[in-house]
C-alpha cells in the first residue's frame, strides 16, 4: 500500500474542536503536511496563537469562532469556508465533550449537552460539507458511551449513504482509547479521586491520534479505512 499525504498538499480541511487536545494536534500535522487547515472552536483564540506559531510550515491554519451545538454556527462555519477558502477537502469531525454524572442523579441538560455536540453536531457539519465500540467501566460517564456508539453507527450509515448515490468520498471512525486532554488528565476540575484513578491509567498523547488520522488520509485513493481503534499499551478495557 502506497502511504502519501502529496495529493493533499494545498487541499482545504476543516478540523473542530481545534483549540486543545486531539483536535490541535490534527490541525499541526496537517498544516505540516502542506494543508489548508479551518480550526473550528469556541477558544479561536488559542487557535490563532498556534496558527502564529505555524506561519513557516508548509500548510496555513485559519481560524473560525463557532459554537458547535449551534446549528447557525456551524452553518455560518462552512458558509465562510466556501465564501474564503473554496470547497472542502476533509472534514474531522473531532469537537466532543464529557459530562462527569450518572444514569440515577444526572441533570438532563448535561446529557443533551453531550448529545447536542458529540452528535447532533457531527452530524450537521456532515450534513453542511455533502449538501465508540465498547461501553467504558468508568464511574461518571453515563451518556458520552451512548454518544459515541450512535457515532459509530452514523458512521456506517453515511458509508452506505455515499456509496448509494456513488459518491467517492472516504469516511473513518476513529476510535481512541485514554488520551490525554482536557476531558481527561488535564481537566483543572478532577475530584483528587478521579486525578489519582486517571494517573495510574495508560495514556495516549493528542498526537498519537493524529499520526492515525494522516495514516488514513495517506493511503490510496481507492482504499478506505473504515475504522481505526488507537489504544495505549496496556489499556484494560
Amino acid at each position: 500500500m502506497v502511504l502519501s499525504m502529496d495529493r493533499w498538499a494545498g487541499k482545504l480541511a476543516i478540523v473542530t474542536g481545534a483549540s486543545s487536545g486531539i483536535g490541535a494536534a490534527v490541525a499541526d500535522a496537517l498544516v505540516e503536511k502542506g494543508l489548508i487547515v479551518l480550526g473550528v472552536a469556541r477558544r479561536s483564540e488559542r487557535i490563532e496563537e498556534r496558527a502564529k506559531q505555524l506561519s513557516g510550515k508548509k500548510g496555513k491554519l485559519h481560524v473560525i469562532k463557532a459554537d458547535l451545538t449551534k446549528e447557525e454556527d456551524i452553518v455560518k462555519v462552512f458558509k465562510w469556508s466556501k465564501d474564503n477558502l473554496g470547497p472542502v477537502h476533509i472534514l474531522v469531525n473531532n469537537a466532543g465533550r464529557v459530562a462527569h454524572t450518572n444514569l440515577t442523579e444526572g441533570k438532563t441538560e448535561d446529557w443533551k449537552s453531550v448529545f447536542d455536540l458529540n452528535v447532533l453536531g457531527l452530524c450537521i457539519a456532515t450534513r453542511e460539507l455533502i449538501v465508540g465500540h465498547q461501553v467504558v467501566n468508568y464511574p461518571g460517564l453515563n451518556v458520552y458511551p451512548a454518544s459515541k456508539f450512535a457515532v459509530t453507527a452514523l458512521t456506517e450509515t453515511l458509508r452506505q449513504e455515499l456509496n448509494h448515490q456513488s459518491l467517492k468520498i472516504k469516511i473513518t471512525s476513529f476510535s481512541p482509547g485514554a488520551v490525554e486532554s482536557e476531558m481527561s488528565t488535564l481537566n483543572p476540575n478532577l475530584s483528587p479521586e478521579r486525578k489519582a484513578a486517571l494517573e495510574k491509567m495508560p495514556i495516549l498523547k493528542s498526537e498519537d491520534i493524529a499520526h492515525g488520522i494522516v495514516y488514513a488520509l495517506s493511503t490510496s485513493e481507492h482504499v478506505q479505512v473504515h475504522e481505526l481503534t488507537i489504544k495505549p499499551v496496556g489499556e484494560k478495557v
